[in-house]
């Protein structure tokens, strides 16, 4: 039992040598600010988008003239849900975004790529919500948008938050590809500790660390959500 316990001890040294008296948390909390930055800015473009797509499908069964766009909206879904985020990432960074800086290019991959999977989400909490409300809104004499905004949205919210948030998670775990390239997000600042250090299990462990803290972090705040929202329809 005490050799466990010196064994602990001695990784917790090691952990706390790399991390603080080396002064390698300076880097690594900035590559790891970068992180937060492109999947914070990613995911508010991914739901400004998700929620235009979602709305104009719904809005095209209203209105014959909009089922063009729908398509066009069904043909974006499926192209990029079917396109790994590095394969999307490579296209944005070689071809259509060669002048931009990573940090601009990192938040429109994700953005992009987060918006195709937000209008689903929000599509399916839209679904969620019972026929009924909209057409009782709109016997009411309530437009169809002033319906949605008004008494479908507010209820469907609460059926998508705990999934957007769970699209955050995967959107912070997927930024990691950045490193492809160059970009000086946790990952790839890490790989340079390493490099410069020869820790490389001392480092990964800390790089490890750090996103199992965030990621505990929005996983509870989801499930409080549904535990407050859920003891509100009760």
């Amino acid at each position: 039992m005490q050799e466990v316990l010196d064994f602990f001890a001695q990784w917790g040294n090691r952990l706390y040598e790399t991390f603080i008296v080396d002064g390698n948390y300076l880097q690594l909390l900035t590559g790891f600010g970068n992180t937060l930055l492109i999947t914070v800015c990613a995911l508010l473009i991914g739901v400004a988008l998700g929620t235009t797509i979602a709305l104009m499908k719904f809005l095209a069964g209203e209105q014959k003239a909009l089922k063009p766009l729908a398509v066009v909206c069904d043909c974006y879904v499926t192209a990029i849900r079917g396109i790994p985020v590095v394969v999307l990432l490579l296209i944005f960074y070689f071809l259509i975004l060669r002048s931009a800086d990573g940090v601009v290019t990192g938040i429109v991959t994700f953005g992009i790529n987060s918006g195709a999977y937000m209008a689903e989400i929000i599509r399916a909490g839209i679904q969620s919500v019972d026929k009924g409300q909209m057409e009782a809104a709109r016997s009411l004499g309530l437009p169809y948008w002033r319906a949605m905004q008004r008494v479908v949205l507010p209820q469907a919210i609460r059926t998508m938050v705990p999934s957007i948030i769970n699209q955050f998670i995967i959107t912070l775990k997927d930024t990691s590809i950045l490193s492809v390239i160059g970009f000086p997000e946790l990952v790839n600042t890490a790989k340079n500790v390493v490099a410069n250090t020869f820790k490389s299990f001392q480092v990964w462990t800390i790089v490890g660390i750090m996103y199992l803290i965030i990621i505990l972090i929005l996983s509870k705040a989801a499930k409080r959500l549904e535990r407050s929202w859920s003891r509100g329809r009760q």
